[in-house]
């Protein structure tokens, strides 16, 4: 374990560059291989704006990397946050710990957030208005949720307390999981059942991926399934029903441009058509 987190201190950028195409590219082959959806599109054309928007976040990940560096150098110079106030534990458990924890105010608290708060909505909107979810859309968000993701990840760290290399760790998890939540790949169904009691599978996230409500304010994780089963938000839905998109934003057209999606947060909040009834 400890030489594991020695390399998460240390990773350098070309590592964490081959974990980014690394992941994009297997998903992007396994679901050619072992598609759920068989999707009319031209896969690279979807992928343009998907791909436009992995890139600003990596750039403003790159930009804003500085305040996780100096963060988390300060929690560890004072022994800050809930995990260095946690009684002494094996250092398996207290990475473990700090992941899990990073999770819930970096992925599931974001998220959370960005579907009640209207504001917020409108610009997370963009990542739900794809009507063809596959592996690119994982990071299919615009410039401001970057922004705002990262914002929510430095206050996991801070509050949390987590070193550098839990941090490094946190994040290359983050990014395989997303990918693999997003990737359109048709796992064996109790295969996929039994993984989503322990992490966000891709069924499970595929429901969140669903156009009306109540489905879409549901699965907020992006790892542990975790958060979702204690705080009430676990939702279920045969993958065989889930329509992608969002039932306000319908034109599939205007939703893969990316000139249009770039104008999207701006467009004025409009109140969901129906709440779809619990099967």
């Amino acid at each position: 374990m400890e030489t594991l987190i020695h390399y998460f201190e240390n990773i350098p950028s070309s590592h964490r560059s081959i974990i980014l195409v690394g992941g994009i590219t297997f998903f992007w082959l396994l679901e050619g291989a072992i598609p759920l959806f068989k999707f009319n599109y031209k896969k690279w054309k979807h992928a343009w704006p998907n791909l436009f928007f992995t890139a600003t976040t990596v750039v403003i990940n790159f930009g804003l990397a500085f305040l996780l560096l100096n963060t988390a150098d300060w929690v560890k110079a004072n022994d800050f946050g809930l995990i260095n106030w946690l009684p002494e534990m094996p250092l398996w458990l207290y990475v473990l710990l700090g992941v899990l924890f990073l999770d819930f105010f970096g992925a599931y608290l974001a998220h959370l957030v960005e579907h009640k708060v209207k504001p917020l909505w409108m610009v997370h909107l963009v990542h739900h208005t794809d009507h063809n979810v596959d592996t690119t859309t994982a990071n299919r968000h615009h410039p401001l949720e970057s922004v705002i993701r990262f914002t929510f990840t430095l206050l996991g760290v801070f509050l949390v307390g987590t070193p550098i290399g839990i941090i490094m760790l946190y994040q290359s998890l983050s990014l395989v999981a997303t990918q693999f939540g997003h990737a359109n790949i048709k796992m064996n169904r109790k295969v996929d059942k039994l993984l989503s009691y322990i992490i966000v599978s891709p069924d499970m996230h595929k429901v969140h991926h669903h156009n009306l409500l109540p489905y879409t304010d549901s699965n907020f994780g992006n790892i542990f399934s975790i958060w979702d089963r204690l705080l009430g938000t676990y939702m279920e839905l045969d993958r065989d029903k889930i329509v992608y998109g969002v039932d306000t934003f319908p034109d599939e057209v205007i939703n893969n441009d990316l000139k249009e999606l770039l104008k999207q947060p701006f467009q004025g909040y409009r109140k969901p058509t129906n709440l779809e009834e619990l099967t």
